[in-house]
């Protein structure tokens, strides 16, 4: 018998009559993803999209795209960056400028509501650190730690990752440092300068460049009075920055001078009360009230996972379109502290997160739409069956091919 393929149409009505159906002997053409074959080619797990982080603005995305029905995969990190699952709010004791909680929330708490509302509409949620990727070609490739030699398969592939692995305060290393974390120090005064403990009594900022002015000028709206310790005998913030914090009644500069030891009451959960402050230049020390104590030395994104394959600033933090999660590679969006540096609150991150889960979604749906669509080989004693008519309505010829 002879072989026979031709295209038909078929009629698509474009009312809201009940449409006439086709035999059910014709097959839909089939749709094969690449990137999902390759996957399945390599029998390695594969997610349409994988999240790398553990704060708000993970968790954001992680919710909006499982209400997506996207199974988003979360790697939240073992200790990853030396810092616990939850990020940084997870050394906060009390947040109280997050919408929805008018008696405040703790840091810990809130990260373990976010962490329970990912996993209730679906995430994937593994305790393990990413330590390389390979985001040369799709699907991008995860190797996860101690398992990410060169002879190590993937962990996991994925069509598309958001990068939320924040970024870290840096710290001193102090004397006595450990101990008053978030009990008189801290390194964000907008997270925590309005907490009780702090006002109306004296406070003090390290550091000489212009986040440390923004932050000493912020705390004078709560202390007693705020006191600036600059290393060097000058100020690196910009010009206007500086003659704001000079003009302030409420702020005094020291130059040359430094903080060695913080001191406070000796009980668990004690609060800082001094401070030693030492002159780089005299070597004189003397003993200060204090208490708070706030870095503004700066931070370190966490973006050597990335390093060479994503385009960073000259700080470290992934650059990103103004305005969205988009980073330099098509298909690997950035949420967070790790693309931003101004802000760094927890209300941003979750807003970040929820641009990276909309722009991850819209990028999945127009990467299937380009897909290669490979047609059914036609089998032989192919024959074609007619398509019915339909009378009296509108109708909008799309050409397919018949296999029967």
């Amino acid at each position: 018998m002879g072989l026979s393929a031709v295209a038909v149409t078929s009629v698509q009505q474009e009312t809201s009559r009940t449409p006439v159906a086709l035999p059910s002997i014709v097959p839909t053409p089939m749709r094969v993803s690449s990137s999902l074959a390759a996957g399945k080619a390599s029998k390695m797990p594969h997610a349409k999209v994988v999240i790398i982080g553990s704060g708000p603005a993970a968790h954001t995305a992680a919710i909006y795209l499982s209400r997506a029905e996207l199974n988003p995969v979360l790697y939240e990190g073992m200790l990853a960056n030396g810092t616990a699952a939850g990020g940084q709010l997870t050394t906060t004791t009390e947040v109280e400028n997050y919408p929805g909680f008018p008696d405040g929330v703790s840091g810990p708490d809130l990260m373990d509501n976010m962490r329970k509302q990912s996993v209730r509409f679906g995430t994937k949620i593994i305790p393990e650190t990413i330590s390389r990727v390979d985001l040369s070609k799709r699907p991008f490739k995860l190797w996860t730690e101690y398992y990410d030699g060169p002879d190590n398969k993937p962990a996991y592939t994925a069509d598309a990752i958001i990068l939320a692995t924040g970024a870290n305060a840096r710290r001193l290393d102090l004397p006595g440092e450990e101990q008053y974390w978030q009990n008189g120090i801290s390194a964000c005064a907008v997270c925590d300068g309005a907490v009780p403990i702090f006002r109306n009594r004296p406070l003090y900022v390290i550091g000489g460049g212009d986040s440390a002015a923004e932050e000493a000028m912020f705390l004078t709206k709560y202390g007693k009075h705020v006191t600036v310790l600059v290393r060097r005998d000058k100020l690196r913030a910009s010009k206007a920055m500086a003659s704001r914090l000079l003009g302030n009644p409420k702020v005094t500069i020291k130059f040359n001078s430094v903080v060695v030891e913080a001191l406070g009451e000796n009980k668990p959960r004690g609060l800082l009360t001094n401070l030693r402050i030492k002159n780089v230049v005299t070597g004189e020390e003397e003993i200060a009230e204090a208490s708070g104590l706030f870095y503004a030395v700066g931070h370190d994104p966490a973006t050597s996972l990335v390093k060479g394959q994503v385009k960073l600033d000259s700080d470290g933090y992934i650059i990103t379109e103004p305005g969205t999660s988009y980073t330099t590679i098509k298909g690997v969006f950035a949420a967070g502290d790790v693309q931003d540096k101004r802000y760094r609150q927890a209300i941003t991150s979750a807003g970040s997160g929820c641009i990276a889960a909309l722009e991850a979604e819209k990028f999945l749906a127009e990467s299937q739409a380009e897909e290669t669509t490979t047609a059914v080989p036609v089998a032989s004693n192919s024959t074609i069956e007619p398509v019915a008519e339909v009378q009296g309505t509108k109708q909008k010829k799309v050409g397919i091919v018949h296999v029967l």
